[in-house]
């Protein structure tokens, strides 16, 4: 057994031998400095800068820096607030909110690696605009890291006898890695945050129905028109295509029931309501969310013994992706935990300015604002942390926030899906398509090439979003 692993065993068997009740994740967030959130903010600024900066050491040790980010907040704050309130912190992030996150995110990944497809069509602007169409439904069914990585590869054979392409990827960024996963928590990942915070199911389904089926109908229209000016360009069609058109073939498909089965674990998780409960290291876990948990474990394990292993390979499938977001996500949900204090105090924190921009003068949230912030740092950061913050400070709490709130939590849920596409950090699958579609000769745009195309696009469909859903 490695060093770490044991190291990590014989702390979490410590901790299960101090009583539960000296165990307290409850911190008085106005008692806080800003300082607290510094290794916080270091870990998303590594995830945005460091790829850029220092892509090969990030690309080597991104574990090991978040480590550093998540013990520099740990150790101090151990030696501040005691043992005891440190675990309480710590238990509560992981087993209550990472654990859940993680699981779903790695069935998702599991299930939709095991499905291919296979062959070649024209890449015409009909069919790409179909496909576009197809992978924004898909989007919030298998979310959009699945999505992403089931079309982009038949989407770049469709049109690689052509020479003008980077414009298809950016819309299939816009539209397949993030707005098409608005509509489900399963879609996106700060919607399952939202979930798991106890948004319904259905809540988010039926609200952001209208703000995703509005900007999906916008971009696919001007996407149509401008794919058809490049492919009426006499110079665009090459005279060899490297993958001559044929039938599409779609392997694994037992894979799409085993999706439907992730999504009936998570709905059995909203519906049932058992009484049986369990405290573990002092976090109150309820027997459905354990039996969720469990489901979707069992279904990524059935994808990976009964899909063909040359599927897979085919996929060019691999682990790296979600062992990136596990090691990444497990020190953001730790160290946030200060940060959710303080915005948790309001006019009492720190961060009593950040509450005044969003609020007026009678302490009413100002939607269009939670919109634009929470998207704003979606776009630059990371969303679904970005979802968290703005979550408690709208009020933390989900049945306040789906009743006379609904609109601010509309926001939220908007800015935080929609705007993650501003960049190509804002959300996982943006990097992963982008550097695909590279590996496969397509010249993507640079950081801030990308970001004319974004802001120069979606900048004016936000605003229209913002005057339709917030202002009128």
């Amino acid at each position: 057994m490695s060093r770490p692993l044991l190291f990590k065993l014989l702390c979490l068997l410590s901790g299960l031998m101090i009583p539960a009740a000296s165990f307290a994740a409850d911190i008085d967030g106005s008692t806080l400095s800003l300082g607290w959130g510094i290794p916080f903010v270091g870990i998303l600024l590594s995830i945005a800068l460091c790829p850029l900066l220092i892509p090969t050491i990030w690309h080597h040790h991104f574990g090991k820096i978040t480590a550093l980010w998540s013990a520099l907040f740990l150790i101090p704050f151990t030696i501040t607030f005691g043992m005891g309130t440190s675990i309480g912190l710590v238990s509560h992030a992981i087993l209550a909110e990472y654990i859940p996150f993680i699981i779903l995110l790695f069935a998702l990944f599991t299930v939709s690696g095991g499905i291919l497809v296979k062959g070649n069509l024209h890449g015409s602007p009909k069919l790409n605009t179909a496909l576009l169409a197809i992978g924004a439904i898909l989007a919030s069914l298998m979310g959009t890291t699945g999505a992403a990585m089931l079309l982009i590869r038949p989407l770049i054979r469709a049109n690689d006898n052509r020479k003008h392409r980077v414009h298809v990827i950016i819309f299939f960024i816009f539209l397949v890695a993030n707005i098409g996963g608005g509509l489900t928590p399963l879609g996106d990942p700060p919607l399952f945050i939202g979930f798991l915070k106890g948004v319904d199911f259905f809540w988010t389904a039926k609200h952001m129905l209208l703000p995703v089926l509005i900007s999906t109908l916008v971009l696919l229209t001007l996407f149509y028109l401008v794919d058809s000016h490049y492919y009426k360009r006499e110079d665009e069609i090459e005279a060899h295509d490297p993958t001559p058109d044929s039938k599409l073939r779609l392997y694994g498909k037992f894979n799409f029931i085993l999706l439907l089965a992730v999504v009936g674990s998570v709905l059995l998780s909203g519906f049932w309501k058992s009484a049986v409960a369990f405290s573990v290291l002092g976090v109150h876990i309820e027997l459905q969310n354990i039996t969720r948990d469990i489901l979707l474990l069992v279904i990524a394990a059935l994808s990976m013994i009964l899909t063909a292993k040359q599927v897979r390979s085919a996929n060019q499938f691999s682990w790296e992706p979600i062992l990136e977001v596990g090691k990444l996500f497990a020190g953001i949900f730790i160290t946030i935990g200060p940060v959710l204090a303080i915005l948790r105090a309001g006019q009492e924190g720190h961060m009593a300015g950040l509450v005044a921009i969003v609020s007026d003068p009678e302490g009413a949230p100002i939607n269009a604002m939670y919109f634009w912030l929470s998207g704003a740092l979606s776009g630059f950061l990371d969303n679904a942390p970005t979802y968290l913050v703005f979550f408690n400070l709208a009020a933390g709490d989900a049945t306040t926030l789906m009743g006379p709130l609904q609109q601010t939590l509309l926001a939220i849920s908007m800015g935080s899906v929609f705007m993650g596409a501003l960049t190509y950090i804002g959300n996982a699958p943006n990097f992963m398509v982008k550097s695909i579609a590279t590996q496969s000769g397509i010249a993507m745009p640079s950081f801030f090439g990308y970001m004319k195309w974004s802001f120069g696009i979606l900048i004016p469909l936000f605003l229209i979003l913002t005057v339709i859903f917030f202002l009128i």
